[in-house]
Order: C-alpha cells, then sequence, then structure tokens
C-alpha cells in the first residue's frame, strides 16, 4: 500500500541531548531510522528536523530533510508541519516514526499503515503488545492502553490499567491468568487531513497530567485504530543508559 514516513528530529533532548547522533555499529541513530523507514516500502520518507547538525548528518542519507520551527511541542506538532507544507492529499497515510527507535520491524510500520488505510473512521493508528510481567505493567515509562471490542483506544495511561483489583490488593506477584493488560508502542498513522487539525484541538487537560499526546485525539473524540502484536518492542533509547542497552540488543541481531 502507498504511505508516507515522517521522523520527528529534535537535537535538544531533556535527558540525552544529541542523541540521534550518537551512533549503534559506526551509524548514527537517525540514520538507522531513515535505514528501516526505507525498508517498509513507504513512498517518502522525510526527517522533520529544527537543527542543521542533524540535517548535515542525513546528507547521504536516502531521504529528504524537511526544516521545521523550533517551537513544536510534540512530534506531531512537527510532522503537521511538514503535511501543510507537502500540501498531501487529505486521506494520504503518514507514519509518525520516532527518531530514536531503530529497532522497529518494518512489518510493523507496514501494519499500522494497512489499519488506517482499511478504517475509515479512525484519525489515528498505532499498535501495542501483551503484557505478561507485572513489573513492566508498573513501570511509568510504559505506556499502557485498554481497548474497546473493536481494538478502538478507550484510554492510554502510565498507571496500571486495567487495575486488576482483587490481586493488586493482595500484591500478588504474577499477573492474573486472564489479564488482558496491553503496552504501547509508539508508533502512529495519521490521516494528512488530520494532521492539518490536531493543532487546532482543544487544550486536554489528561494530555497535561499523563504527558501523553494521543489524550489530546481521544478527548477530542477522536478514534485510534490499534493493531495487537505479539511481539515486544525493541528498546527505544531515552538516555545514555538506554544507548548502551541498544548496543548490546544490536549486537545480537
Amino acid at each position: 500500500m502507498n504511505f508516507k514516513v515522517v521522523i520527528p528530529a529534535h537535537f535538544e533532548s531533556t535527558r540525552f541531548p544529541g542523541k540521534l547522533l550518537a551512533k549503534i555499529n559506526g551509524k548514527t541513530i537517525i540514520n538507522h531510522v531513515v535505514d528501516l523507514a526505507n525498508q517498509s516500502g513507504a513512498s517518502e520518507v522525510i526527517v522533520a528536523t529544527d537543527d542543521q547538525r542533524i540535517a548535515q548528518s542525513l546528507i547521504t542519507s536516502e531521504c529528504e530533510v524537511v526544516m521545521t520551527r523550533e517551537d513544536h511541542q510534540s512530534g506531531t506538532d512537527r510532522i503537521a508541519e511538514v503535511a501543510a507544507k507537502k500540501n498531501w492529499a487529505p486521506e494520504d497515510v503518514i507514519i509518525n516514526l520516532q527518531g530514536d527507535e531503530p529497532f522497529v520491524a518494518a512489518e510493523l510500520i507496514i501494519a499500522i499503515a494497512e489499519a488506517l488505510a482499511l478504517t475509515s473512521n479512525a484519525s489515528v493508528s498505532t499498535a501495542c503488545f501483551p503484557l505478561v510481567d507485572r513489573s513492566d505493567l508498573f513501570d511509568t515509562n510504559l505506556v499502557k492502553v485498554v481497548l474497546d471490542h473493536k481494538n478502538y483506544a478507550l484510554y492510554f495511561s502510565r498507571a496500571p490499567i486495567p487495575w486488576a483489583r482483587d490481586t493488586f490488593i493482595s500484591e500478588q506477584k504474577s499477573l492474573p491468568h486472564d489479564y488482558v493488560g496491553l503496552g504501547h508502542i509508539g508508533v502512529y498513522g495519521y490521516r494528512s487531513i488530520f494532521l492539518l487539525e490536531y493543532s487546532a484541538l482543544p487544550h486536554s487537560p489528561l494530555e497535561k497530567q499523563e504527558k501523553l499526546e494521543q489524550l489530546r485525539v481521544l478527548q477530542s473524540g477522536h478514534k485510534i485504530i490499534v493493531t495487537l502484536t505479539h511481539a515486544p518492542p525493541a528498546p527505544g533509547i531515552d538516555t545514555p543508559d538506554d544507548l548502551e542497552r541498544a548496543r548490546q540488543f544490536a549486537s545480537t541481531l
């Protein structure tokens, strides 16, 4: 199918400034992400950045670089600027692939794009995986999602949802055998027309509380269709320690 990949790439990072230019196996993280975007078969691969250092690092890469404003509050806002500049067709599917996620499977990118293309009443698509470890459920850095019976997202949270009352009150160490906890994978698909509307969506107190931009989408009444994969996500890179783990992970591939 036809879809585009836009990679928001901000140089400054609270916990790890300049991380996108750190190297794994001799190649920068942002270049690894560009490579996997190309492996997905996207019709266009664009890096959206506000920093010339990132742009310069991509001169020989198979992607287009679009310079964006510095004042964007989220990667989605940055991608929305690209969509406006490109004047894409309203129903074009655009994948938001984070610049610090060098190990996302190309097949998952395709599945997220297909889910949105086939779900006409959804504005956004994303993915999740089953939680099997109690420590993951209570990890506030791992976002959880709850779905309805048609695989639309009901809510996202850093808190452990759903709350298995009887199990968690008893402090049982393992999850119930029938537990339906799902971890969120932060790759998104959008329709171009929705991206043009995104920045104008009303303020979301839920987004502010949880620090999760997808809650702005839900609180505004838009639908998010979620693809379930049974493969847990490969490590992203938020800190220098994450980079070392990513280098170790890469050595096993």
